[in-house]
């Protein structure tokens, strides 16, 4: 089964199109370009094996508004969750988005399950009987690639109807920072509610590889035997402690970044690319042709993830005014170059 592909990989698109890779504007990721500001690590965090009780699970509790009972499994950002749960299980069905961050059902076939693609009209509609077919729903909330977003209502009525019958509700909310009225942190805790959480994208720690899994007690503990000692690395712990305890950075970031993508949003319907939904790092828009303006912009060195079902654009937020007006320029010439074929 091949693997899905994933944003970011600046080596393969230099290769390609044959541009040095420092001269490529990146925004295929939806990754925050003005990421926590890491200070410099004490020697004795490299030196030493990480500590389970260094306070961190304490601190993910609190950014996911979490409750005391609620168990929290740090891991190897949400990657390292959306690979080990399928494992936790005998042979099932599961329900995924469609379209949707494509590791999720990934993950699950390989794992020899069923996987179902749900598309938004019908898990928005009415009528819910469709969770009765399934024993798994992953949700992923606001969506990924295209920003939709359910509320939490209505996820805490489908973890009911699947708990019910021993189903689980896994709901990654990679993108929900700086929305908390979206999380479900504060219900998890409860049996068959699996909430992931990830500090790589709002806080634009991506490479640090650090995430968490707030769940009940016996299913943490499952995992945590499932995944074993040291997923995260020392460093990693001590990095994500420090972002989650800087709440001033939040604030004024979740401001940034909604500036940020409202900014975009009008910048690409000047452009001719109305309609763009999206979340705080990352606007999504469909077009027909999309492959042709994917590839027209990444002949000028600009990077953006192209999806084919449907045909659709993911940006990234530039980092600089140079970067804006950069990516400006280039959406004005590839609609003077498609109008004109």
């Amino acid at each position: 089964m091949t693997a899905p592909e994933h944003g970011g990989r600046l080596n393969a698109a230099a290769k390609r199109w044959a541009i040095p890779r420092d001269r490529w504007l990146d925004l295929s990721t939806g990754i925050n370009p003005h990421g926590w500001p890491v200070p410099d690590l004490p020697p004795e965090v490299w030196q030493r094996l990480p500590e389970p009780d260094d306070g961190l699970e304490a601190l993910v509790r609190q950014w996911a508004d979490a409750p005391a009972d609620a168990a929290c499994v740090p891991v190897a950002g949400s990657q390292e969750a959306i690979m080990a749960l399928p494992q936790m299980r005998a042979s099932c069905r599961v329900g995924v988005p469609r379209p949707g961050y494509r590791e999720h059902g990934h993950s699950w076939s390989c794992a020899g399950h069923h996987v179902v693609g749900l598309d938004w009209a019908r898990v928005t509609g009415e009528d819910e009987s469709w969770l009765d077919d399934l024993d798994v729903l992953v949700w992923i909330n606001p969506n990924n690639p295209t920003g939709e977003t359910i509320e939490p209502e209505r996820l805490l009525r489908w973890h009911q109807r699947l708990q019910h019958r021993g189903g689980w509700l896994i709901v990654d909310e990679a993108f929900v920072d700086g929305c908390p009225e979206l999380s479900l942190g504060f219900a998890t805790g409860r049996e068959g509610l699996v909430v992931l959480r990830s500090v790589g994208k709002f806080f634009g720690l991506a490479g640090v590889r650090a995430g968490a899994v707030l769940t009940a007690p016996e299913l943490a503990e499952r995992l945590r035997k499932m995944i074993g000692p040291w997923t995260v690395s020392g460093p990693a712990r001590y990095v994500m402690g420090l972002a989650l305890a800087d709440e001033h950075w939040q604030v004024a970031t979740t401001e940034r970044l909604l500036a940020g993508s409202q900014r975009l949003g009008r910048l690409l319907a000047a452009h001719g690319l109305d309609g763009s939904g999206g979340t705080l790092p990352f606007r999504y828009v469909q077009h027909p042709r999309s492959a042709e303006l994917a590839d027209a912009l990444a002949r000028q060195g600009i990077l953006v993830r192209q999806f084919d079902q449907p045909p659709a654009l993911r940006f990234g937020l530039p980092g600089s005014e140079a970067e804006w007006e950069r990516l400006s320029q280039a959406l004005e010439a590839c609609r003077m170059s498609l109008t004109n074929r």
